[in-house]
């Protein structure tokens, strides 16, 4: 198994694979060849999944997650814990677990990068399932995946919530 590589590091990397010309180009391409579409999904999935538990839901959230998968939460939270998590930030559903919206956050925080928490993500579309997400981010379909809350909506909460600080 590989290890875990921490947020500063993930996010440095994340500009080596941002949208560009290049990368739609190769999406495009790898879209035309199925059996290459595979092979490069399959290497996202065992990256991705060594790296960071990722679930290939086809709609990463990882860069505004503080790069933890919401999808390895057991209720598949996309936007923030549950009431359950305890007070020492351990699963409701698995008390053996630490709560994946207490690593994000103290990820996210560590990272530099607090404020991504604040964006609301859109509700998963079960159809993208084990679809390559780097290759939908290249395609523009992940435009908007995280948005960021109203001037109504108590969305810096999250973390106050938690305990932790707004910022």
């Amino acid at each position: 198994m590989i290890p875990r590589i921490g947020a500063r590091l993930s996010y440095a990397l994340h500009p080596f694979l941002a949208t560009n010309p290049v990368y739609r180009r190769v999406g495009a391409w790898l879209e035309r060849r199925q059996r290459t579409y595979r092979w490069f999904t399959r290497a996202e999935r065992v990256a991705k999944e060594q790296l960071y538990g990722c679930r290939m839901c086809g709609q990463c959230a990882l860069p505004d997650t503080g790069y933890t998968c919401p999808m390895t939460c057991p209720k598949q939270l996309r936007n923030g814990p549950c009431g359950g998590v305890s007070a020492s930030g351990r699963c409701e559903v698995h008390p053996d677990l630490v709560c994946v919206w207490v690593t994000a956050i103290e990820r996210a925080q560590g990272g530099g990068h607090g404020a991504d928490l604040d964006l609301l993500q859109r509700p998963v579309d079960h159809r993208a399932w084990d679809r390559s997400s780097w290759v939908n981010y290249w395609q523009g379909r992940d435009d908007g995946l995280g948005v960021a809350p109203g001037p109504d909506d108590p969305r810096p909460l999250l973390r106050r919530e938690l305990g932790l600080s707004p910022r």
